[in-house]
Formats: structure tokens, sequence, C-alpha cells
């Protein structure tokens, strides 16, 4: 063996990658496979076959071995970290019973709020979130299947999310992280445990405790390949698979947010805020700090729905020209975009966009908005509009978390799509007024899920030396303060008080449009 190496999966929506991490934070080998296209069958509907995340995870390790099979006996582990909130049913067999409910999906159950027993209905009325948790009830994805497919659900042996069946694919058992555990399900995320069926928010996810999975701390063995997924991926059978964490909460590990005057942005297809505490602080009332991937610590969250989707929206209904002449140049678009976005001036020419796409906790009936045009403004204008939206949003989210607990960030670490641009991160410098930093891979979710399995194997002693030795500071990008002055401005006097503006408009759009 030349050097330990960690083989990690990174499971999106779109695409599965599988890296090769070593103990100083390189990526030895990357393969990307894309999954097909998710699929809806009624409008704001988002469903896929298992069958495809199956069939992609093994092809994409395959597809790494090929071209790196000299690394294959450096193994000593396996991780895995997915994207969020999805619902998986599976049968006691292990064969998925439905199509996987993926976290864009945007269906709601009917929810009888009235069978929520009375005791619990006037503690959230006490609270003032009554609203918010009929909201959650509809918006629960077990509750839609009771409802509209009994017996799927009386036949469903374990409800898990993607990052536990994606532990059953490779070792056959039904179990996952507590650190995976983020979505509409009853998890105690402060006591890392189910919740009890006495808990007051139980009624709401109402789901039977039989059908849960066994949860482990992060760093924890779930189990090991089984000869069945060895032979279908060519990762060596009886490997050790290592319980690590969702996507975003890896992401922060990996981009060395550790401390609590450090915090984490990805910008992302969910654009996300993430601080991380060790006192358990929850970002908003009714929203829970996830289980950090980190022993005894929280991650307090807030996201932007579809964030960096809106680029790629863009993209489609505005850039096809740009997307040919980036092909004919041999760059990405994005390269391209960057140079029209820097032709506008920070704050649009006063053009200003609200990015809820998609429905928020607390804002449930908040819409996409965009105010201020006039003659001066261009698709570019709408463009950079997106991008200082999604920082605006993240801006707002920030100052909520920072507020509550009370500390002093130094400094900010982004990851994700957007954080290659020099030009994003220096935007989000200046709108945040604190230094941005980029680490050396963009890779931060595997990078992340892989220290968990170093420390499992007795690599590194603690994940704090893992921190250390894995994860490289490379840029950084310092804010211009006069024109951090000029975001605040238009923060304070225009973004901060929109939402509440337009809420009664939001309700009645609702009522007339969206409920008929």
């Amino acid at each position: 063996m030349s050097e330990p190496l960690i083989l990690t999966f990174d499971c999106g929506t779109q695409s599965i990658r599988c890296t090769l991490v070593n103990k100083q934070g390189q990526i030895i080998g990357l393969a990307t496979e894309r999954c097909k296209p998710y699929f809806s069958l009624k409008r704001g509907w988002a469903e896929q076959y298992a069958e495809v995340y199956e069939q992609t995870i093994c092809d994409v390790a395959k597809k790494l071995h090929e071209t790196h099979a000299r690394y294959w006996d450096d193994v000593i582990a396996v991780t895995a970290t997915a994207v969020r909130d999805t619902g998986v049913c599976m049968g006691k067999d292990g064969k998925v019973l439905r199509p996987i409910i993926m976290w864009l999906d945007q269906r709601e159950a009917e929810f009888d709020y009235k069978k929520v027993p009375l005791l619990n209905r006037m503690a959230y009325k006490i609270v003032g979130l009554t609203e918010t948790a009929k909201m959650q009830g509809k918006l629960s994805m077990s509750n839609w299947i009771r409802e509209n497919e009994p017996e799927i659900w009386k036949n469903t042996y374990r409800y898990m999310t993607m990052s536990g069946y994606f532990t059953y694919l490779m070792t056959g058992k039904f179990i996952d992280s507590k650190a995976c555990q983020i979505g509409h399900i009853p998890y105690h995320y402060k006591k890392r445990k189910w919740k009890s069926k006495h808990d007051v928010q139980n009624p709401i996810f109402n789901i039977e405790r039989e059908k849960f999975c066994d949860l482990v701390e992060p760093g924890e063995v779930l189990g090991y390949i089984t000869a069945d997924f060895a032979e279908k991926s060519s990762i060596k059978e009886g490997l050790p698979v290592i319980a690590t964490g969702a996507d975003k909460g890896c992401e922060a590990l990996g981009c060395g947010v550790v401390n609590e005057d450090t915090v984490s942005i990805s910008f992302g297809t969910q654009s996300t805020v993430q601080f991380v505490t060790e006192k358990y602080v929850e970002p908003e009332t009714f929203m829970p700090a996830y289980t950090a991937v980190m022993p005894n610590q929280y991650n307090p969250e807030i996201q932007v729905y579809r964030g960096y989707w809106m680029v790629s929206w863009f993209i489609e209904q505005f850039a096809k020209f740009e997307v040919e002449e980036a092909k004919s140049q041999g760059i990405a678009v994005e390269q391209l975009l960057d140079r029209h976005l820097q032709e506008i001036p920070p704050g649009c020419d006063g053009l200003m966009l609200q990015p809820m796409w998609a429905p928020m906790l607390k804002q449930p009936e908040g819409r996409g908005t965009i105010i201020g045009f006039n003659h001066v403004h261009t698709k570019w204008h709408l463009y950079r509009a997106i991008l200082e939206g999604i920082n605006y949003a993240l801006l707002d989210a920030f100052k909520k978390i920072q507020k509550k607990i009370k500390t002093k960030i130094k400094k900010i670490v982004v990851s994700g799509g957007g954080s290659k641009s020099d030009y994003i991160c220096q935007m989000t410098a200046d709108m945040f007024g604190l230094p941005i930093i980029r680490v050396q891979t963009w890779e931060t979710s595997s990078l992340g899920s892989s220290m968990a399995g170093f420390v499992a194997m007795g690599e590194f002693d603690s994940f704090d030396t893992a921190v250390s030795e894995m994860v490289h500071y490379r840029d950084s990008f310092t804010p211009n303060q006069k024109v951090h002055d000029f975001y605040e401005r238009i923060y304070n006097g225009v973004y901060k008080n929109l939402y509440k503006k337009l809420k009664p408009s939001y309700i009645n759009l609702k009522k007339i449009v969206w409920d008929n």
C-alpha cells in the first residue's frame, strides 16, 4: 500500500460523483456519471426510479476503477453523502416500493389538522406556529403516501432517506447515519435519536416507530460491502462503509468550518448558509439545528431552495446564444456570463429579485419577485439581480442565525458551483462585509465525507486533526467597504422588509391562481 485512500460517493439530484481522497485532502481520482432526469407526473412533482440511482452508483464506481485500478488496493473504506429530504419506501426484502420522492417535490398532502391532538395544537398556537405546523404536515411526503397510496405505506418496512437507501445497496442493512436525518421525519436533532411518540411535533409527521431504521454516529461503521454490490460496482467485497453526513454538512466540514467564528455558504442548487455550534441553537423557531458530522456539534442552517438552480434557469431561457459562443471558445458558459456580469454595477441600476422560487419554511406562501424594472435594464441586469437576490436571501439568513448564536464571524468559506467564479466570490465579500475563502478543491462534500472515513479507520485521532491535515485555504477575497456600505443600505432599506410588504399579495395570488 502506497498511501491509504477513502472511496467516497457524492450522490446528488442529477449526478453521482465517485472520488478517491488521500490523507492530504487531495483528490487522486474522480469520476462523474449523470442520472436520468427526474420525472413529474403532475405539476410540482419530482420523482426518480430507485433503479436509476442503483445503476448510476455502480456505473460511476466502475468508471473510476477503469481509470484508477492501480489505486484500488489502497482503499481502506467507503463513504457516501447524499441529498437530503427525500422519501424512500423500502420493503422487507430491500426492494423500493415506489419511485423516490425528491427534495424538489412540491406536492401537498391533505393532512387533516383537526386529527392532531388538542394539546399539540394548543402548543403550536401558543408559539404562533399553527400555520407552520399545518404546512409541514402537508409537505411531509409520508403523509401524502399514507393518504394516496395506503397499500404502499402498509407494505413499507423501512421509510428512509436516500443516504439510507445507498447504505442498503452497499451493505444490505437498514441503517443510516444520524447526521443524514434531515427532512420531514420525526428525528430529534438535539438528542440525536428518533422522537418519542409523545413528542409535541410527532403528530405532524406521524410515522410508525417500526418503520424507522437503525442509526449510528458519524464515523462509525454502517456495515461492509456485500458480494453482490462488489460484483456490480468493482469495489472490493468486505470494505467497511463508514457513516458520514448529508451533503451540506459534509460540505461545511470539507470547508474546514469547525469553529463558531467561521461560516459555510454553499452556492449549489440548494444554496445554504450553515454555522457550527457546540450548543443547540435553532436558526428559526420550529426549524432544527442539524446533527453535524463532527461529534457533539450542530449545524444551524437556513437554505434558499432552488438557489443556483435559477442560474440554470436563466441560461436555458435567455442565454442560448452564449451557450453556443462558449462552446466555440472552449470555455464554460458561466465564464462568459461572468464577463457580462462585470458590466452591471452593484445594485443592478435598481433591479432587485427575491428568490422564493419554492416555498420556504416560514414563508410558505412566498413567490419569486422582481421589482424595479425600467427601460435601462437588460438580461444581464436580470442575471446579476438573480445572483444578488440569492446573496440577499443568504445574508438575511446569516444575520438571523448570527443574532441567535451571538458570536462574531471572522470569515466565510464558500463551496458549490457558484464559488468557482472569482467575481461571484468578490460580490459575496462585498455584500457580507467579510473575507470570502475558498479551499483547494471544489469537491468539498466528498472531502468532508472522506474525513469521517479516515477518523473511523484510525488514520487520524480526531476530526480536528483530519481538518488541519486535509483542508487547505487557497484563495481569499477582501470586501470593498464602500461597496459593502452601499449593499447594506439596499438590504436595510428595501430587501429586509420586502416579504412582509408583499405577503398579502402572495396569499391572494395563491388563493386565486394556485389553489384552483
